[in-house]
């Protein structure tokens, strides 16, 4: 397959980071927005492709929407842009694992939603999104019992901020949203009620290439001999390793781009 041109949007670690080195050695370019470009000073990796021309080091915040058009405009017309962007949450006894800000991925792909070319004259991209296996009551009640008091509580905060990233694309894609099968997500998380209202949004129906990658708990290191799965149904599993899902980030690139187009997906061992 032709090298691709890529926006990658909180690839400074992990699944991001792996999923980037992956295409970059493929001959593809990568443009990253980066809150800190400084991050990759000490990288001989990145740097590499930085002085060939392949990397492409943005200053912004995605959470800002003048810096999400900063990045649409440097990274040109894209083929895919990866969205991988999350935090470490701080733990409460009361509260579990909070994130700040609550709503972090949910304002970042909105913003780079609103800010998206219109892309009149050329292929629209494909957007590859991370969130996780558990979000809403059905995916919930699939979990492995012993996984689903830590869903539940300890991660609710930040699973509600992906459930609302689920939504925002959801409502792009023009797919089904059943608040029932899916959750409902709080008006905080969404910006207000009349989030689908905003300039610059994607009418409903409208973006046509969208992947969700539903990632079972993030580990380091690969599981030896045990290769991940993939599919639409719940598949109750437990763990994926960042380096696996983002080898699944890449090959629905490339490889498996037509079979995994247009769909939300689940990936565990």
């Amino acid at each position: 397959m032709a090298p691709l041109n890529v926006l990658s949007i909180g690839a400074s670690r992990n699944i991001g980071y792996f999923a980037a080195i992956r295409l970059l050695e493929q001959g593809s370019t990568v443009t990253f927005l980066l809150r800190s470009p400084s991050a990759f000073d000490g990288d001989a990796t990145i740097q590499k492709y930085v002085k060939s021309g392949h990397a492409r080091l943005v200053k912004g915040d995605a959470s800002i929407e003048a810096d999400a058009q900063r990045a649409w405009d440097a990274a040109g017309i894209i083929d895919a842009l990866v969205f991988t962007v999350g935090t470490y949450p701080s733990f409460s006894l009361t509260k579990g694992f909070v994130q700040t800000p609550p709503d972090l991925c949910t304002r970042c792909i909105l913003n780079v939603l609103c800010t998206m070319p219109t892309y009149e004259n050329a292929p629209q991209p494909k957007f590859v999104l991370l969130s996780s296996t558990g979000l809403g009551p059905a995916a919930h009640k699939a979990l492995p019992t012993l996984f689903k008091p830590l869903y539940g509580y300890a991660l609710a905060s930040p699973h509600e901020d992906k459930k609302g990233m689920e939504r925002a694309i959801s409502h792009c894609a023009g797919w089904t949203w059943d608040d029932k099968i899916e959750g409902k997500v709080a008006p905080e998380i969404m910006g207000g009620d009349r989030w689908t209202e905003r300039r610059g949004l994607p009418v409903r129906g409208t973006l046509r290439h969208a992947l969700i990658i539903r990632a079972g708990f993030l580990q380091m290191e690969s599981q030896a001999k045990k290769s991940y799965r993939v599919s639409e149904k719940e598949l109750g599993g437990y763990t994926i390793s960042r380096k696996d899902a983002a080898h699944l980030v890449v090959d629905a690139l490339t490889r498996r781009r037509d079979e995994l187009d247009n769909k939300r997906v689940n990936a565990t061992y």
